[in-house]
């Protein structure tokens, strides 16, 4: 009999789906890396896992501890389902801006979360960065996973997302293309296809209110780039160290209205019911259309599952709201 002996034993191996009518007027290959195969339904399951096991090697997580990690909703899925099956209580803190299907769904999987305002600068006491290392401090035998900083998290795209594309195309990949937030996945994928080949092109999709694509360009950290935003997943007021600036070739920044009306165009014209980065990803993907021939084998890496944004992209009232619908 061939069976996961628990659900942490499915996470990667997710396959790869080409694009179709959005990408018709592209002269390339448009291949979706498609993570919501993932049991919690993200790409964050990979480093969620890699963090814990790391730290469990470490002795920095000890038997029946607290992780405590500020999310904005997938890697607290992750680390919810590892902390289930591992036997560790969890704590997430949350941003205000994040969809209330993603707070349910944390709660529903066992994880106490407390949810702070958006609008503040990252050292405020009341963000969320601030909010979830005074929780660790506090806390006894508590954990801080730091997701921003903790090289782990590449280091699990290093080892199994960009295996995957590279086995996946059969080395044939020529660009990758994929929303940055804490830099994990685009460091770890784009370091390992590099190193197969160094020709290969790595984008990433930043969003309007985001220091990553003037910083990219310039050196420059101009808080002047930082405002609110409505995209989630992606973008940030801060320099994550696990963004690895020398191995990104380019950012292209996609606005608001774009990722929220890109995100229901997969859904109605590719059956994507996908979250909102990915709408984020795929106009960027067409940003860039000047870059491909007709050659190329462009992946483009799609984050998160459509059930954790019903209430806000899917919902049209809430886009008239914003603006995004007539």
């Amino acid at each position: 009999m061939k069976y996961a002996k628990n659900i942490l034993e499915t996470i990667g191996n997710t396959p790869l789906v080409k694009l179709n009518r959005l990408t018709a007027e592209l002269p390339c290959l448009v291949l979706a890396k498609y993570e919501t195969f993932n049991p919690g339904n993200s790409v964050k399951d990979r480093m969620a896992l890699q963090m814990i096991e790391d730290a469990e090697e470490k002795g920095l997580l000890k038997p029946g501890g607290t992780i405590i990690e500020g999310t904005s909703g997938n890697t607290g899925m992750g680390l919810a389902l590892a902390a289930t099956i591992k036997g560790y209580k969890l704590i997430c803190v949350i941003s205000d801006k994040q969809s209330k299907e993603k707070i349910d769904v944390l709660k529903a999987m066992g994880s106490k979360v407390y949810v702070c305002p958006t609008d503040v600068e990252p050292d405020d006491p009341r963000s969320y960065y601030s909010t979830a290392r005074r929780l660790a401090d506090e806390i006894p035998n508590a954990w801080y996973v730091n997701q921003y900083d903790n090289k782990s998290n590449t280091k699990a795209h290093y080892l199994s997302t960009g295996p995957e594309i590279w086995k996946q195309t059969d080395g044939k990949v020529t660009h990758f293309v994929v929303g940055v937030g804490t830099g994990g996945t685009i460091s770890g994928v784009g370091s390992y296809l590099k190193e197969q080949n160094p020709d290969i092109k790595v984008w990433g999709v930043d969003t309007y209110g985001s220091v990553f694509k003037k910083y990219h360009e310039t050196g420059i950290f101009d808080k002047n780039e930082i405002y609110p935003y409505v995209t989630e997943g992606i973008g940030e007021d801060i320099l994550p160290e696990n963004v690895n600036f020398d191995i990104i070739d380019g950012f292209t920044k996609v606005t608001d209205k774009d990722a929220a009306i890109y995100t229901q165009r997969l859904a109605k014209e590719e059956a994507m019911f996908l979250g909102n980065s990915a709408g984020a990803a795929i106009k960027g993907v067409l940003q860039l259309q000047q870059h491909f021939t007709k050659d190329d084998v462009v992946v483009v890496l799609f984050h998160d599952h459509g059930s954790r944004y019903v209430g806000k992209m899917f919902n049209d009232q809430w886009m008239r709201e914003k603006g995004f619908l007539p």
